[in-house]
């Protein structure tokens, strides 16, 4: 016996549940780890004290970059999951090879995996075009793993300075996109700027459409992703 019809009039009911962005948690986490290692590539710190920025990435970056992965898929939004999920994988690797290599050595196995990083974090800066400040983060990022692992692949002193410094720039931007996501949310108002245009600038207005029509055709939603 086959099971009751449904008539083809009756719609699918979506519920969406606010969630503040991700991002700020994020950011400000990235800017954490990348300024703990740019401290011991710069030299402020002797290179022994790589176990603690190891252990800042492990036990800080990671877990809160894994969460606002997580987040950042609830709330829809697909560069702060994709951005946020690969920053931290790339963190966790980063933080263990330091924390049992020997203090200044270095690895052409992580180099590899960087230059790989470097290469997936152009996925997010792109598609984050509509947010041009977090779209730099995620580029600058990648530079930075691109610059690690030039270090790590040759041992120069050259691209050593050179990762410290580019990764002092990432916590500056990181720390500034931070900020300037968390006064919009608590204000409700753009207080610093962005660079938000296009989707970003009307999402933010509340001009972004949530008609049953469009949302249907999102991942989650839709019969297949």
């Amino acid at each position: 016996m086959s099971g009751p019809h449904v008539p083809e009039s009756v719609a699918s009911r979506v519920v969406l549940q606010p969630l503040a962005t991700p991002l700020p948690l994020g950011f400000l986490a990235l800017s954490v780890a990348t300024v703990v290692f740019s401290a011991v590539q710069l030299e402020w710190v002797p290179p022994a004290e790589g176990r603690v920025a190891a252990l800042t990435a492990l036990g800080a970056t990671v877990p809160l970059q894994l969460l606002a992965s997580v987040m950042g898929f609830r709330a829809r939004d697909p560069v702060a999951a994709t951005g946020m999920g690969l920053l931290s994988g790339t963190w966790a690797v980063v933080g263990l090879t330091t924390l049992t290599a020997a203090p200044g050595t270095t690895s052409r196995g992580l180099a590899v995996l960087l230059f790989v990083a470097a290469i997936g974090m152009l996925v997010p800066a792109v598609s984050a075009g509509a947010k041009l400040v977090p779209a730099l983060v995620m580029a600058v990022a990648g530079t930075r793993f691109a610059v690690t692992g030039g270090y790590e692949w040759t041992a120069s002193a050259g691209w050593k300075a050179t990762a410290g410094w580019v990764g002092i720039a990432l916590a500056v931007i990181a720390l500034y996109a931070a900020l300037a996501l968390e006064l919009e949310g608590s204000h409700g108002r753009t207080v610093l700027p962005l660079g938000r245009r296009g989707p970003g600038r009307a999402a933010v207005q509340g001009e972004g459409s949530l008609s049953p029509g469009d949302l249907a055709a999102e991942p989650g939603v839709r019969p297949q992703l």
